[in-house]
């Protein structure tokens, strides 16, 4: 396209936030007209996000003329969405919004402010993303399961799920709070929101969509030791064998081009700093076992983000997130 993609980002001073501002600043096709930020107003981004030393001059605003942009982020809190766009209610309906709360994912908020929010996950709705105005973006540990499950679901072979999953400390923001203290977080891992982790709503209505029918999926997600990053582990009983199952995940993400079906065992590092999910399966005493893992922040939350941007616009899907991992 002749023109870049103007973009605003609210609640920019948050971690999504500064991921999108280093994704965005080296996107071949977008440009940045404002970061808001309400707590950090007239600062420097690079002075809150200090890994952009050097590389921008864009300072945090209060204002967001949503009328000098094409698409807009909302990085805010849970619940905070909602009260942003009713502040903005004046928006141009071309305005595009994509959302990484989790305000707009379930159907029953789907249809708000005289907009209709598509489920942004590309693995399963891309070609309704391509042709949408406005996105919720789905949760991080829902994106992992998701992959990690949809190609069963598709066949129809989704059965009781059971789950772990262990997540890195920025999947909880940046807010203070006991679990994000070093003292405490370091040499340590503990189970949070065992079977009633909020990301199970979204879970569920997507495969709902591929495999209709009540799925039993029962999640124990696990703090992790490290900064960032998901992997999850997801047992359940397969009628086949390891070629078949693996089959069938190769074909179903044969033209996605972030989900990778490994023919080795995964780990995290390899996902860490990137928009991909590596996915490998086992098989073994008629149970399969798919393991997924993805950056909580990028795939799991900015990377998509731009990714269902991309798609939006109609720009190549790949965009700005061909990323390098580090692995040592």
């Amino acid at each position: 396209m002749g023109n870049k993609i103007r973009v605003g980002i609210a609640g920019a001073a948050g971690y999504t936030g500064g991921e999108l501002i280093r994704i965005l600043l080296r996107h071949p096709e977008a440009e940045i007209v404002f970061a808001h930020s309400k707590s950090n107003a007239g600062k420097p981004v690079s002075h809150v996000h200090r890994d952009l030393a050097g590389e921008t001059e864009l300072i945090f605003d209060t204002s967001m003329e949503t009328e000098n942009v094409d698409v807009l982020f909302l990085c805010t809190g849970h619940g905070e969405s909602k009260s942003l766009l009713e502040s903005i209610h004046h928006h141009a309906e071309s305005l595009k919004i994509i959302d990484l709360s989790q305000d707009f994912r379930l159907e029953k908020d789907r249809f708000s402010f005289g907009r209709n929010f598509i489920y942004g996950l590309p693995e399963l709705n891309r070609a309704e993303i391509r042709q949408a105005g406005s996105i919720a973006n789905p949760g991080c540990f829902a994106t992992a399961i998701q992959l990690a499950l949809l190609p069963l679901a598709h066949a129809g072979l989704l059965g009781h799920v059971h789950v772990t999953g262990i997540t890195g400390a920025t999947g909880a923001g940046q807010s203070l709070q006991q679990t994000l203290h070093f003292p405490w977080r370091v040499n340590n891992i503990s189970a949070y929101k065992t079977l009633t982790h909020q990301h199970l709503h979204e879970i569920r209505q997507s495969l709902e969509v591929l495999q209709p029918g009540r799925h039993s999926i029962y999640f124990i997600p696990w703090r992790g030791d490290f900064a960032r990053g998901i992997f999850v582990s997801c047992v359940t009983p397969f009628d086949g064998d390891a070629g078949r199952a693996r089959q069938l995940y190769e074909d179903y993400y044969r033209d996605h081009p972030f989900t990778i079906v490994s023919n080795d065992s995964i780990d995290l590092k390899q996902v860490v700093n990137t928009n991909k999910c590596l996915i490998y399966t086992e098989y073994a005493e008629g149970q399969l076992v798919v393991h997924a893992a993805i950056d909580n922040l990028l795939k799991g939350a900015s990377g998509q983000a731009v990714q269902n941007m991309n798609l939006m616009f109609g720009i190549n899907e790949t965009a700005g997130l061909l990323l390098k991992s580090v692995n040592f």
